[in-house]
């Protein structure tokens, strides 16, 4: 890395961080700035309330200025951004294509309310829609992912004439009631009860089988029986959606083995389900793929997205309808309403990133760098780390899953471990962070998933520090 103090270069080129940043008026300030770091940090302990946190127990990191795949604190560290924040930046800080656009926007016409037409609004609706499969061709648009779920579900139950929506244990779908109650995970305990109409299921997970599995078709048999002896069980009559994460996100990058999907969608069209594909996290290119269940080759009733839509530089999520659900609505009024809907500034932003994505051959890349360095170099991390049970997944989205033991496969912390329980996994994700890489981390697992325009050096550079941090790891095998 480049040191801020002296300006001497002690890296690669694609690895030297910028020397000054912009504060609140656009004035440029060089790096470190020890008053800035004061003033952010002691602003945001005093009236900063932080989610999921005990709110006395964080240290928010003050993050100064980002550029492409990197960020830096004010006190010029910088940090290759592996996790794109919330696997949200998939154009990575600060694209200039985007900044542009969104300053144009807000030059030109900065908002509008979602009952009038916007130039923007429609051509980003336009573009979605080319790319979406099958029949999806309306676009409703929210301000995020979880209210995309939850209006999802309130299409579903809408046109259906149900209520109950199932949804996978291993799963986070948003923070907002019904999304809440569609998670899975963890989260969604403590807000319980909510909305009393989710009842939940078991995935797939061949590395986890629940249903003693032996090989990914296995699994996949096993689990779609699964699936439709809960869909017997709850009522077919009362359940009006599926709602799957396409390649499950921050619960362990599960991409679904061969013929899962297929099995889903034909089991929703016996029993008269909706399909609601969730791609807030995978859509847009994470995977290689403007939307993940191309790669799959299935086609849902609904898809939610957000995030990688516009890399969240405005927020800005969405459902992606078929005609068959839009068309009960021609004569029979939505319920449903957002003011912020289609913002201008969070539109142009969108468009952009489809012209950015066509121009510089963004999915290819991501399919490129996937296949050719990011698969060889974990699988040779396995092999070299006894803390590694297992690699999996596509494109620019991996995890790395530590066990103690790899003959029982034991993990690495406990399922939800905290505090002293999930010391193993701090003490690595720590040694990321000194060697200046954001790691992504959650239970168990470390994720890989850098920005999409990520440099190949970069990208190689923060394999190897992931390599050396899991010497850490390694201490802890029993097995």
């Amino acid at each position: 890395m480049t040191d801020l103090l002296s300006g001497t270069d002690t890296a690669t080129d694609a690895e030297t961080p910028a020397a000054t940043y912009a504060d609140r008026s656009g004035e440029r300030h060089p790096l470190p700035d020890l008053d800035a770091d004061a003033r952010v940090r002691a602003d945001d302990r005093a009236h900063v309330f932080h989610s999921w946190s005990a709110q006395a127990l964080i240290d928010p990191l003050p993050v100064a200025a980002g550029e492409g795949s990197t960020f830096w604190d004010y006190q010029g560290n910088a940090y290759l951004d592996f996790s794109s924040q919330l696997v949200n930046l998939n154009l990575g800080h600060q694209h200039p294509d985007l900044v542009a656009a969104i300053q144009q926007q807000a030059g030109r016409l900065a908002t509008i309310q979602p009952s009038m037409a916007s130039d923007v609004r429609g051509e980003l609706a336009r573009r979605i829609v080319e790319v979406a499969p099958g029949d999806l061709d309306k676009v409703f648009f929210t301000n995020g992912g979880a209210d995309a779920n939850e209006y999802a579900v309130r299409l579903a139950r809408a046109v259906t004439g149900r209520r109950k929506v199932l949804s996978m244990y291993r799963s986070y779908h948003g923070g907002t009631a019904t999304a809440i109650s569609l998670t899975g995970d963890p989260r969604r305990w403590a807000n319980e009860p909510s909305d009393g109409s989710v009842a939940h299921f078991l995935g797939p997970y061949p590395y986890r089988s629940s249903f003693h599995a032996d090989t990914p078709e296995q699994e996949t048999e096993r689990a779609l029986a699964h699936l439709e002896q809960v869909i017997t069980l709850e009522g077919a009559s009362t359940i009006a959606a599926v709602i799957i994460e396409t390649v499950v996100g921050t619960n362990g990058v599960l991409v679904p083995p061969p013929g899962y999907l297929q099995g889903v969608r034909e089991l929703c069209d016996r029993y008269g389900i909706v399909y609601i594909a969730d791609e807030v996290m995978v859509g847009f290119g994470r995977i290689g793929e403007w939307f993940a269940v191309n790669h799959f080759g299935v086609t849902p009733d609904l898809i939610t997205f957000a995030k990688g839509v516009n890399s969240g530089y405005v927020p800005l999520g969405g459902v992606v309808i078929s005609q068959r659900i839009a068309s009960h609505f021609d004569t029979v009024a939505f319920q449903g309403g957002l003011t912020y809907s289609g913002h201008p500034l969070a539109c142009a932003a969108g468009v952009a990133t489809f012209e950015v994505f066509e121009r510089d051959g963004i999915l290819e890349r991501v399919r490129d760098l996937g296949s050719r360095v990011v698969e060889p170099r974990l699988r040779e991390i396995a092999a070299a780390h006894p803390s590694v049970g297992e690699v999996r997944g596509l494109g620019l989205f991996w995890a790395i899953e530590l066990v103690r033991d790899r003959a029982t496969r034991e993990p690495l912390v406990p399922f939800n471990a905290s505090g002293a329980d999930a010391a193993p996994m701090a003490e690595v994700a720590g040694a990321c962070k000194r060697a200046g890489v954001w790691p992504f981390t959650h239970f168990n697992r470390m994720h890989v998933a850098p920005p999409l325009v990520i440099a190949e050096e970069e990208l190689r550079r923060g394999l190897d520090v992931i390599d050396e941090a899991l010497a850490i790891a390694d201490r802890y095998v029993v097995g």
